[in-house]
């Protein structure tokens, strides 16, 4: 396994970030219980990350492309003020019984619009403008993602996309899914159109924010 930190540099830093509440944290054991690929759940530290961005960026729409069991969800929704709204996108109908299952029990589920079906074609009925997104779904449709979603963000919105260092295979690319994110990361750092960085937290997230 990939470490781009000293051992017990990670858990030193979750010691020191604000804790999740008691329905995140059992979404959590849940769906490290219950589900075949629990690694791909948005990890407490950058859920409390997702929960800053959407407050310093001062969002009411925020759209996530890829919602697993809902753990990321429920974090940019508790980012979210009163009347904002966190519209997910998925395709898989027993991730998002789950998901559903703790947006219930959340305070904070109220704010969730859930849209399943093919994230292109849900995007595409999506109107603006957006004030941030997540990108967090299938690599192969990263850059496809990207730019159905760009046009829809409003200038000095934010764009953050998940596992950009895909645990280093971006340096040496084989896989189809190694070629598709270092193929997004390397038009994204052409991109004119944003300033970006991309931020060595947990398996890589892209800050793209659009002029």
């Amino acid at each position: 396994m990939l470490t781009l930190t000293k051992p017990g540099i990670e858990e030193y830093a979750l010691g020191k970030t604000e804790k999740h509440d008691a329905v995140l944290d059992e979404l959590m054991k849940e769906t490290h219980a219950s589900m075949d690929y629990p690694q791909m759940l948005t990890g407490p530290i950058e859920g409390q990350f997702l929960k800053m961005m959407v407050r310093v960026v001062g969002a009411k729409r925020v759209v996530e492309v890829g919602t697993f069991t809902g753990y990321g969800s429920l974090n940019l929704a508790e980012g979210l003020p009163s009347d904002g709204k966190l519209t997910t996108l998925d395709i898989n109908p027993t991730c998002l019984a789950l998901a559903r299952k703790y947006f219930a029990k959340s305070e904070h589920g109220k704010k969730i619009e859930i849209i399943e079906g093919p994230a292109l074609e849900s995007i595409a009925k999506i109107e603006g403008p957006i004030d941030l997104c997540f990108i967090d779904a299938d690599k192969g449709n990263y850059l496809n993602y990207y730019e159905a979603l760009l046009p829809k963000v409003r200038s000095g919105g934010v764009i953050l996309v998940d596992n950009v260092l895909w645990s280093g295979a971006v340096l040496e690319p084989k896989t189809d899914d190694d070629k598709a994110i270092n193929a997004f990361n390397e038009r994204v750092s052409k991109d004119e159109r944003v300033d970006k960085v991309l931020l060595t937290v947990r398996d890589g997230v892209f800050f793209i924010r659009k002029r």
